[in-house]
């Protein structure tokens, strides 16, 4: 909560001004702008005595200056409104920006600002009421009737009101809730003979204004949910900084403050900033970036100081949270003079995996053209260790990597002599999946910083994130100095402010019953306690419970009625403004952003982790929630958190919720059986995932498949045609004596010979098949997907699938052909190929593009010897698969090259020992009707040899199995 002063300049509630003091954010001491009054008084009055110096040679409209007030006896910043000229000089109109005044001055009162005055933001706020909109009595004489609607300004009589309430007010205060074109949306809260007044809520209830619905906003609804959830941040006992950045003078406001260091330290500026900052906001208003969301303007002017920051948002995962003031930071090349005798990268950007560190590197190099060239690299490195000591990082300021990699880099290069700015994107991933790497880096660091040359260069760490846990805990209490933490999610807040999470199962109709147990206090225990509700009638029962509990208990008790129709355009607890209760009950369960600002209702009682335990005498927070029969909606995202939180789980939410997730299995049961399931063994989040993980004996019995898969032994030729990655690809089964596809391409080839034969589909079916001439070749194809057609094109889109080689591609309706009933006779050939045995190094659950480029320029069209282990519906298993050249002149065979040995050799991947056993457990529920052989035979079969090809003439004995196991 900000403590705020009225100043004079008070239009209406859409636009009045303000100063503000205490310790939140957007403010700055009293005595800072005191002391930069004196400086100016004593420059301007007698440190020039040639005045033509530092008076301008111009004056424009909107020009930022330094003129002379009569009224307060002193040089004061100002801005231009208008200007009139005379006779022998000019007037001008100003705006004085520390006193939100307008003042008439003369030509020999203004002067050029110095850019030293000009660092400090202005002293005088603009605000208007959050989300608050004027509204107006409109009256039709015809229809005899009048009705308030929406205004587009402020009537005069609202105006009046709200001028006479600031006057009358004895203290104010307001909470920042947005900011958007230097101008704070703020509630307004004033006191009014010892009564705390909303005024937000005042005009809404007299009718003078209107509450803005969710729609008008111009934010997404994503960033509308973290303003909700947001508000009253600044009472979270979590320190944030005075973002000095964010609203400079229009002038100098590209520049970055000078203290740059936790520590105070002070660097000096490089007089191109401003220049290339110019072109870095114009390629931010290129992309129409329209300013920094909530969180963002919580973060960037902490990042930008080079202090520590940990930011933990709904939207931490987007790299923009740091990106721009990190940049903006590395302009300064002043602040690193002190380490221009060594080398390595300035920044270090760790990711927690190739794919996001990609998209940070593709975001770094967009944003470089508009700054001093830092040369940013992507590193990715596998476990090849020519390929570590092969990267060259002259001259590169910034490196993108991932822990993995950046390890391995290490152990050829230096990388913690120049290192200034250390940043943990997606902080809980990194810490989930690399946590021993990370806190390894975490103690290079630290170790590196602590010589005296780093007291005079910036050193901080940035951690970003949607979670919060114990790592980031640790992280901030180990190898932070003093840190902003900022929480906007505010479940995450209640995990770092160590409110105790309770489940209390019990049966619906016992819900009273329990609650009177839990609201059992004693005298010498009384607590402020809040119990939620979704409807009327449950409130008007805990009503009774709250009178009969009046009579013997000492504590406070509070019933809290949430309406839809309140909360949908502003929930009632925020109005109710509570923030010290010490037990919150969810007598019913809410959606999870309510369920957030249930528990913003106990901020006060929250702990503070930067601080020990024996500092904080609050009491311990706890939310307690009524689990019965009717939360089943509810009990997944229950226990997710609970875990999240560390939390005890009783049995009967885990019992309650694995029949529930049984039940989310069988939706999935006509779904495609799960990519990574068939292409690793596992599927990390099942629960998210949205393709099923159990088999299905409709889809999974081969359906389409040549029966060469089916009575072929063990080894037969595969011709791979579309790569979807290293492991994973789509081809043909071929017939080495007479193989039915190459005769059927013969005679399709020779039919559309006759160009009489190549007629157009005039109308074009889902799921027929139809021909396509494509790059000299014919293909069949099947229609997936028929796109709408546009006004002004002649033909429609269709998506099409290649049945003989499974890619899929988008073409126009007039290029597919007629395709006889006889060219549709043999089944589609494609078939996916699935290599096993192998999987991504680093816990990656997708495998690295220089990988995948890298078989797929190896082995496509190519013809492999492979070895068929297993089949599910259209998906055969290879283990092994060989690419094989033989030498007719002296009648042998020699093997190549070795598929799954390729992608180990290029250091990406690893063993997967596993695969095979998964696919196993996968299939042993299997029951196969009239199928003579048991399920341990079935199972069994399942073949996992895992002997190398020594020579493929060699022949193999192998039990053929029906429901295709090898």
């Amino acid at each position: 909560m900000l403590v705020i002063y009225p100043l004079p300049q008070i239009e209406d509630p859409g636009c009045f001004w303000v100063t503000m003091k205490g310790c939140g954010p957007f403010v700055v001491d009293e005595v800072a702008y005191k002391k930069l009054n004196d400086e100016m008084n004593q420059f301007y009055d007698k440190s020039y005595k040639d005045v033509d110096e530092v008076k301008p040679v111009t004056v424009e409209e909107g020009q930022v200056c330094v003129v002379f007030s009569e009224e307060l006896k002193c040089w004061c910043r100002a801005v231009i409104k208008s200007v009139m000229y005379c006779t022998d000089q000019y007037q001008a109109e100003c705006f004085l920006v520390d006193y939100a005044k307008y003042i008439f001055v003369k030509s020999k009162d203004i002067r050029v600002p110095l850019e030293a005055f000009m660092q400090l933001p202005y002293r005088a706020k603009k605000c208007r009421l959050y989300r608050t909109r004027p509204v107006t009595l409109r009256i039709d004489l015809c229809e005899e009737t009048a009705k308030i609607v929406p205004a587009k300004r402020w009537d005069s009589a609202a105006t009046w009101y709200f001028q006479n309430l600031l006057k009358a007010t004895t203290h104010m205060k307001a909470k920042l809730c947005a900011v958007e074109d230097n101008t704070f949306d703020v509630f307004l809260y004033v006191m009014i003979k010892d009564e705390k007044v909303c005024v937000n809520d005042d005009l809404v209830s007299k009718n003078f204004a209107r509450f803005e619905e969710a729609e008008g906003s111009t934010r997404s609804s994503t960033d509308y949910q973290e303003n909700q959830t947001s508000l009253n941040a600044e009472s979270l006992p979590v320190k944030i900084v005075s973002p000095t950045l964010a609203f400079r003078p229009v002038l100098f406001q590209e520049k970055i403050p000078t203290d740059l260091g936790t520590g105070g330290n002070m660097c000096g500026r490089n007089s191109q900033t401003s220049n290339a900052s110019c072109v870095f906001n114009c390629e931010l208003a290129r992309k129409k970036f329209l300013g920094p969301n909530f969180t963002e303007s919580y973060c960037w002017p902490s990042v930008a100081r080079g202090c520590d920051v940990v930011a933990v948002s709904y939207q931490g995962n987007d790299p923009f949270i740091y990106i721009p003031p990190l940049l903006t930071l590395l302009q300064l090349e002043s602040c690193y003079k002190a380490l221009t005798n060594k080398s390595g990268p300035l920044a270090l950007i760790l990711c927690p995996g190739w794919k996001k560190a990609q998209l940070v590197f593709e975001l770094l190099k967009t944003y470089e053209r508009c700054c001093r060239q830092f040369h940013p690299m992507l590193i990715i490195l596998g476990q090849n260790k020519a390929a570590a000591s092969s990267v060259k990082i002259q001259g590169c300021e910034v490196i993108v990597t991932t822990p993995y990699s950046f390890l391995r880099l290490f152990e050829h290069h230096n990388l913690f002599c120049r290192l200034c700015h250390l940043v943990l994107d997606e902080m809980e991933v990194l810490f989930s999946d690399a946590a021993e790497q990370v806190f390894t880096i975490l103690d290079y660091y630290k170790k590196a910083t602590v010589s005296e040359e780093w007291e005079y260069s910036p050193h901080h760490i940035i951690g970003v994130g949607t979670h919060w846990n114990k790592h980031i805990a640790h992280l901030t209490k180990e190898f932070m100095n003093d840190p902003y933490i900022m929480i906007t999610a505010m479940e995450e807040a209640s995990i770092y402010g160590n409110v105790q999470q309770v489940v209390q199962p019990c049966v619906n109709s016992e819900r009273i019953a329990v609650l009177l147990k839990i609201l059992d206090f004693t005298h010498s225990n009384p607590q402020k306690v809040l119990v939620f509700t979704n409807s009327v009638n449950e409130a008007d029962v805990i009503h009774e419970v709250r009178k009969y509990l009046s009579r013997k208990v000492f504590g406070s008790f509070l019933i809290v009625l949430e309406v839809l129709q309140l909360s949908y355009v502003y929930d009632c607890m925020q109005s109710l403004g509570i923030t010290d209760a010490t037990c919150v009950i969810h007598f019913s369960f809410p959606s999870p952003r309510i369920f957030g600002q249930r528990l913003h209702s106990m901020s006060d009682n929250f702990c503070n982790v930067s601080k020990s335990l024996m500092d904080q005498e609050h009491t311990k927070a706890r939310s307690v929630i009524l689990l019965t029969e009717n939360s089943d909606c509810h009990a997944l995202g229950i226990l997710r958190f609970l875990q999240h939180a560390e939390a005890e789980i009783p049995p009967e939410l885990h019992d309650f919720t694995a029949k529930m997730l049984e039940a989310e299995e069988d939706k999935k049961f006509s779904r495609p059986l799960c990519a990574y399931l068939k292409t690793f063994g596992i599927c990390k989040n099942r629960a998210a995932c949205p393709d099923r993980h159990q088999i299905n004996m409709q889809m999974d019995i081969p359906q389409n498949i040549p029966d060469k898969i089916l009575q072929a032994p063990g080894y037969v030729t595969i011709l791979p045609l579309h790569i979807v990655s290293a492991t994973n690809y789509f081809g043909r089964i071929v017939d080495k004596q007479k193989d039915q596809y190459t005769i059927l391409a013969e005679e399709i080839k020779e039919y559309f010979k006759n160009p009489s034969n190549k007629i157009s589909v005039k109308k074009v079916k889902a799921l027929a098949f139809y021909g396509l001439y494509e790059k000299r070749l014919f293909h069949r194809v099947q229609v997936v997907e028929i796109y709408p057609k546009e006004e002004e094109n002649l033909f429609f889109s269709v998506k099409i699938k290649y049945i003989d080689e499974g890619r899929t591609n988008q073409v126009q309706s007039c290029q597919l052909l007629h395709l006889p009933a006889r060219f549709q006779c043999l089944p589609p050939q494609a078939v996916e190929f699935i290599v096993c045995r192998v999987k991504p190094i680093d816990k990656e659950i997708e495998w690295n593009p220089e990988v995948t480029h890298y078989i797929h320029h190896k082995i496509k069209g190519k013809p492999h010897e492979a070895k068929i282990v297993h089949t599910l519906g259209n998906t055969a298993w290879v283990d092994q698969m060989v690419r094989v050249t033989r030498l007719s002149e002296l009648k042998i065979t020699a093997n190549e090259y070795n598929v799954r040995s390729e992608i180990l050799s290029t250091g990406l991947g690893i063993d997967n020992p596993e695969h095979i056993m998964q696919l196993q457990k996968l299939c042993g529920h299997l029951k196969v009707l009239d199928h003579t052989e048991s399920l341990e035979s079935l199972t069994t079969g399942l073949l996992c040899e895992r002997e190398s090809f020594s020579c493929l003439g060699l022949s193999h004995r192998v039990r053929s199995i029906d429901f295709c196991f090898r």
